[in-house]
């Protein structure tokens, strides 16, 4: 028989407690008895570990071409997380991601749903720069889709937003179409814990196509409707 405590979704397996020969004394007080959310200093000790595997890694021409790491922005203790694709110019120099003209957007598009970007997190695929803004290739993105199932699995985000078809691949492969599944709630599973996520538009294609901004304000709708059905504090 599988007992579940709805708290902190733990699961104890009651055959295995009896195996022990252990009395336990239940009252109808609540007691925090387990604890399974990290805390502040090592959620900051994950993230600094990601960031050195990730600075350690060898024969990559992105690394070989950027300036430096950009690894990420916002809250760590947030409960929305956003993934994009991977640096550009501006988050190249400055070393943190959407700080350009999609950047710009972004904050936009957030304060549209009464989010400020300073209360959530924010990361892309690849944490180097492409050259000349190319796309990542799909040997990069496999690459690196590593490095982010650890790093939203540090975060433990209860909403993740995907922006674009690069962070979408990373996730669910390339068999897939943006256009088909954006604006449709998905389930991901990584490390035996399953997230629920969205998929959107990336904001530099919207610069480049803007008529399809409608498409991403009911997806933002769609976004901000759930965050309040899950009383998320944000």
């Amino acid at each position: 028989m599988i007992i579940k405590y709805k708290n902190q979704n733990n699961i104890i397996n009651s055959e295995l407690i009896n195996s022990y020969e252990i009395d336990y004394i239940f009252s109808n007080k609540p007691i925090n008895r387990f604890n399974n959310k990290p805390t502040i200093e090592n959620i900051q000790s994950a993230l600094e570990n990601l960031k050195k595997k990730i600075k350690n890694i060898s024969n990559c021409n992105l690394k070989k071409s950027a300036k430096q790491i950009v690894f990420s922005d916002g809250n760590q203790n947030s409960h929305l997380m956003i993934v994009g694709e991977g640096p550009g110019q501006k988050e190249d120099e400055i070393g943190k991601p959407f700080v350009g003209d999609a950047g710009k957007l972004l904050d936009k598009m957030l304060k549209a749903i009464n989010i400020e970007r300073k209360n959530i997190y924010i990361t892309n695929v690849v944490n180097y720069r492409p050259p000349n803004n190319r796309k990542p290739e799909p040997a990069e993105i496999t690459r690196y889709s590593e490095f982010l199932r650890e790093h939203i699995s540090i975060i433990n985000p209860k909403i993740l937003i995907l922006m674009g078809s690069t962070a979408m691949e990373a996730l669910f492969g390339n068999k897939i179409k943006i256009t088909k599944e954006r604006g449709l709630w998905k389930e991901v599973i990584i490390n035996n814990k399953t997230f629920l996520c969205m998929i959107t538009f990336h904001p530099a294609y919207l610069l480049r196509q803007p008529e399809n901004k409608k498409y991403s304000w009911t997806d933002l709708k769609e976004i901000r409707k759930k965050i309040d059905q899950l009383n998320i504090i944000l």
